[in-house]
This record gives structure tokens, sequence and C-alpha cells, in this order.
């Protein structure tokens, strides 16, 4: 079991980390491969939905396996698309200066609809899929990286104080404006605090035998763990290059000459 534990371990930090370099890395060629990408990406994409589907059929650590990595493939689908600007949102424009309260929250939001409504309208795709079946894997997999990819968000919006917004490719550096430079306040607490205790439970569960512990619950206890590592470096400075020098060793390519100054985080109160 102890093997078997740790190969799923390893299983979930190397589709993390070759899944969020190969985003980094792409974002970083040239805009013609980019949309041969996202091209190639959608035909993973709709092979990712039929592994998902066949995943759910059965349960058994090949069927936890499939389930998982087809969702990290879908995935990669709506971080390319959305990386690569196809799909943001109506907004493409940086926040309204001196906006406050409502209008920042309502251009924030405007700025990433689309992004969130495709990802809404996969989760429901999945969930048709689900009906009747025995794995819920793919399931659980999705919904735990959109409940930490979405408390991302907040964050950034509430205020951390490392943003992470000079990886942002140049078709998106207008969303830096929407971030905002601050201490960690009561929502990082406790966004932070529930998925710790979340991951801290399915530990103690796994340990003490309260429930029988399978691949799949290896595989999302270690991804949860990574999506609270991704929050902590928020707060803890963790250059990207030691984990993804690989990918980042290439300068950002310019679609086209960026003659408007840059835009920098939101520092108001």
């Amino acid at each position: 079991m102890v093997n078997e534990g740790l190969l799923a371990v390893v299983f979930a930090t190397v589709c993390w980390w070759f899944g969020t370099g190969l985003i980094l890395w792409l974002d970083r060629q040239r805009p013609g491969l980019m949309r041969w990408s996202l091209a190639a990406a959608s035909l993973l994409l709709v092979m990712s939905l039929w592994a998902a589907h066949e995943s759910m059929r059965q349960t058994g650590a090949w069927q936890d396996y499939l389930g998982f990595a087809s969702v990290i493939v879908m995935w990669g689908w709506h971080e390319l698309a959305f990386l690569s600007g196809w799909l943001s949102g109506p907004r493409r424009s940086a926040m309204t200066p001196g906006a406050r309260g409502w209008q920042r929250w309502r251009e924030a939001v405007a700025a990433l609809l689309w992004h969130e409504l495709a990802l809404l309208a996969n989760f429901v795709v999945l969930w048709a899929l689900q009906t009747g079946q025995p794995n819920h894997v793919a399931l659980c997999t999705f919904s735990l990286l959109w409940c930490m990819r979405l408390s991302a968000k907040l964050n950034l919006f509430w205020g951390v104080p490392l943003h992470g917004a000079q990886y942002l490719p140049p078709q998106l550096t207008y969303l830096a404006s929407y971030f905002r430079v601050a201490r960690p306040g009561l929502g990082f607490a406790l966004s932070l605090a529930g998925a710790s205790s979340v991951w801290g439970w399915l530990i103690w569960a796994a340990s003490t035998g309260s429930v029988e512990v399978s691949t799949g619950w290896m595989l999302l206890a270690c991804l949860l763990g990574l999506g609270i590592v991704e929050h902590i470096v928020m707060v803890l400075p963790w250059p990207l290059e030691k984990l993804w020098g690989w990918a980042l060793h290439k300068p950002l390519v310019l679609a086209e000459p960026q003659l408007d100054p840059p835009v920098v985080p939101w520092q108001g109160k």
C-alpha cells in the first residue's frame, strides 16, 4: 500500500510540474505556435472527456489514474485558451483608474467571465457523465482544481504580497491592474485554513484507517497539497525559475511592439 501511495504522489506531482511548465513554455512562443498548440489541445480536450467517462465506469487504480490524467489534460486546455487571450472575458482592458468597491469587482469579473463560464460548462459536462457511474475521481479532481484556482483568483483580487504578474503573457498584462499588492488578510487566512484542514483530514483518515484509501484518494490529497503550496508562494518568495527554469529561460515573445506604459498591480486600499 505504501508503494501504491508513493506512486500516486509522484504521478500527481509530475503531472502538476510538467503541465504547469508546458503552459509556461508555450506562453513564451510565437503567437502562431500558440494557435497551433490550442488547436491540438482542443483535440486532446475531446479525447480527455471520453477518457474521463471511461474512468467513471469502474473503480480501481487504473481508472483512478485515467480519470486524474484526463482532467489534467482538459484543465490544460482551459489554461491555454485563457493565457492565449482567446477565452478570457468581455473586458480586455485594464481596471479603470480609481475604481473601488462594486465597480472594481464588476470589472474584474468581466475580465474573466468567459473563462469562468467555460469552466462551469466543463463541470456540468463531467457531472452529466458521472450520473450512475461509481468512480468519482475525474469529477473530484476537476472540482478541486476549480476551487483552488478560484481561491487563488480571489486572493489576488483581495490582495497578497506576491502576485506573479511578471509571468503574464503580453496579451494579458492588463490583468495585473486587477491584482492588489497588500498583506494577506482574512480571506487568505480562511482559504488557506480551509484547504489545510481538508488536506489534514485526508491524511489523518488515510493514516488511521478510517476510510478505505484508494489511489484516487492519494491523488486528490497530493493535488490539494500542491494547491496549498501555490497559495503559500503568494506570501513567501519562491522564484518559479527554481522549479520551471526549462520553461522560463526564454523571454516572452511579443505579438506586436508594446508602446503603452506597463500595467502594474493596484496598491490602493
